[in-house]
């Protein structure tokens, strides 16, 4: 259990750098950094989860839960950062192709810090990426499931 001397992870990407990646803006960037990254093969990403979440106040109010498909959302962030890393990817766009067996095993809440592994399966013709991912709080698995994407120009 991590104690307040613990220092935090060193971010290998910032919320700038991934800004410069991703398209997204807020409310809508679901990822605060990149805490480990190895090119062309998986990507770890930390969300912090907050009260002030946009989300959190018609989800559910009284008793705040994470939306599912927005865990599955900041998963596909951090899969982003995979594709758009490789060379060919430049100045693509890379949307949703399809979701398969995504799980859910508990609710993410207020306070909780998401760590979000996206792990690259396959590329087809530098155009459609499939990916492994999986969300964790506290070590415990959260969602998994695997995701496609299609780069678009």
């Amino acid at each position: 259990m991590p104690t307040l001397t613990d220092s935090p992870p060193t971010p290998v990407l910032t919320v700038t750098d991934l800004q410069q990646l991703l398209p997204h803006r807020y409310p809508f960037l679901l990822v605060d950094q990149i805490i480990d990254y190895v090119p062309e093969k998986y990507a770890v990403g930390l969300k912090n989860v907050t009260i002030n979440e946009p989300f959190f106040q018609g989800h559910f109010p009284g008793r705040p839960i994470m939306p599912g498909v927005l865990i599955v959302e900041a998963l596909a962030q951090v899969g982003g950062v995979v594709l758009m890393q490789m060379n060919w990817a430049k100045d693509k766009l890379s949307v949703f192709a399809g979701i398969d067996k995504v799980r859910f095993r508990r609710p993410v809440v207020p306070g909780d810090q998401l760590i979000l592994r996206a792990e690259l399966l396959v590329v087809k013709q530098q155009r459609i990426g499939k990916m492994q991912g999986r969300a964790e709080v506290n070590g415990q698995l959260v969602c998994e499931g695997e995701m496609m994407f299609s780069l678009v120009d």
